[in-house]
């Protein structure tokens, strides 16, 4: 099943600039695929780096982070709308690729601990089936309007 960027937004809190997936391609339970079109008009391109623009490292795990919160919220749908996600750890994290413009950024997460408000995923992230960046991702879901000290996602 596909969301479009209408989709994501009634589950994500994100907005633009800072929601950067574009489309999801398929999710279950154990596992999500997004889409990141990465464009020249991407304002961090400005300063990351002039004349050679590569997307920070961060945003492609930020990405990845925002896939796995959708898996995350299908499968506690009642935490939409009510509750953020927020990183407890980022771990075993490799940039294997610099990612350009004109590239298509595709996020595979796959859920280690699925919890009712803890989750661990294995996250990868491709441009042309090349792997361009791994990472584990551990997040969690916030109890209604309490503050969390990690990183929001």
């Amino acid at each position: 099943m596909e969301l479009n960027q209408v989709e994501i937004q009634k589950i994500l809190p994100h907005r633009y600039p800072f929601l950067l997936l574009d489309r999801i391609l398929e999710f279950t339970d154990e596992k999500v695929v997004g889409l990141k079109n990465v464009t020249f008009n991407e304002p961090f391109f400005q300063g990351h780096f002039p004349g050679n623009p590569i997307m920070p490292g961060v945003l492609i795990v930020e990405a990845m982070a925002q896939a796995g919160g959708i898996m995350a919220f299908k499968a506690h749908p009642q935490h939409i709308g009510k509750n953020l996600i927020f990183f407890l750890a980022i771990d075993k994290v490799k940039f294997r690729k610099p990612v350009v413009p004109g590239d298509q950024l595709v996020l595979e997460l796959i859920a280690l601990r699925r919890g009712e408000r803890v989750w661990k995923m294995q996250g990868k992230a491709f441009v042309r089936d090349q792997l361009v960046a791994e990472a584990e991702l551990t997040a969690s879901i916030s109890k209604g309007e309490e503050s969390s000290s990690g990183e929001e996602t």
